[in-house]
């Protein structure tokens, strides 16, 4: 036996003052009882107990041990209470990675709602375009686009599929005209996006046949690059300075899109992406804070907060 089951036998039979009552209060029989406040005994050379055959009594090594041990072993017992407390309890830190357009609206949606029904979960939040390991990371979740996330990673809907758009300033429109099919921005300037890791230049994806219900086979299409950037909000700048044409999610540019400041063109050949997740390993989702994050992301996605498209 552990020296903590010893006291624990110990304590027992100082409490009741017998060796049966106690085995029945610890589920134990009573030969184990004995066995075990034996082996203290002769772990310590002390003798603990007075036995007789009606009654069993304290010596005063026993009586001076069990005034110590009483309310050392009650914290103990109350530390253990606390562990699984907290293991009913959401708290901690949740570590999330989101890309930067998405992490902000997902800040301003999922973020204030979780602190609001969970104090006790804080927050550290990264915003990085590029491609995470959770694991390697150390993050607990992510939200990507649905077509990033590796298979063995479970994952939430946060969104319907979201819209995109080819833009640009009015300036820039009114010098050099507005492209009517995909091809034709071959001969424009775009402003194009970069993987920060990779250096990759992603294509953009295009539609045939002009169908906004999505019929037509989709092609990729290599612009001019004579701008770019890591970062959707500097791409937009960059458009509304009149620069040249981009391709951003409506999520980032409403605003623009509805005061004017850019110009949509091609959306009949602008299909739609997979929406938001949030995903992270399975063996995680057993932890309360992520019983509660999994939780408020399903409330989310069901209200449709995130939901954001420029009509």
């Amino acid at each position: 036996m552990s020296s903590l089951e010893l006291i624990r036998l110990f304590l027992a039979v100082a409490e009741h003052r017998s060796f049966t009552l106690a085995a029945r209060r610890l589920d134990v029989s009573p030969t184990a009882v004995s066995k075990g406040v034996r082996a203290l005994e002769a772990k310590h050379g002390v003798p603990l107990f007075t036995r007789t055959t009606r009654s069993v009594s304290l010596t005063d090594a026993g009586a001076s041990l069990f005034a110590a041990l009483k309310p050392a072993v009650s914290q103990i017992e109350d530390a253990f209470s606390e562990l699984e407390r907290l293991q009913r309890r959401p708290a901690g830190r949740l570590r999330i990675t989101a890309p930067r357009a998405f992490g902000r609206l997902v800040a301003g949606v999922l973020v204030p709602r979780m602190r609001a029904s969970h104090p006790d979960i804080s927050f550290d939040l990264s915003l990085d375009d590029g491609l995470v390991d959770l694991v390697a990371a150390g993050f607990d979740a992510g939200i990507r686009l649905g077509q990033a996330i590796a298979q063995d990673m479970v994952a939430i809907r946060l969104s319907r599929p979201l819209s995109w758009s080819i833009v640009a300033a009015p300036a820039y429109f009114a010098r050099h005209g507005v492209p009517s099919h995909p091809r034709e921005l071959l001969q424009h300037s775009t402003i194009r996006y970069r993987f920060i890791t990779s250096g990759v230049l992603p294509p953009w994806t295009f539609r045939d046949g002009g169908d906004e219900a999505g019929a037509g086979a989709e092609y990729l299409l290599d612009t001019d690059a004579a701008l770019c950037a890591n970062d959707t909000g500097m791409i937009a700048e960059l458009a509304r300075q009149g620069l040249g044409l981009a391709r951003l999610p409506d999520i980032e540019i409403v605003d623009d899109l509805r005061q004017g400041r850019l110009v949509r063109t091609l959306a009949a050949h602008v299909p739609p992406t997979s929406g938001l997740y949030l995903y992270f390993p399975m063996r995680s989702q057993h932890q309360p804070k992520m019983r509660a994050l999994v939780d408020e992301a399903s409330r989310v996605a069901n209200e449709g907060l995130l939901d954001v498209s420029f009509d």
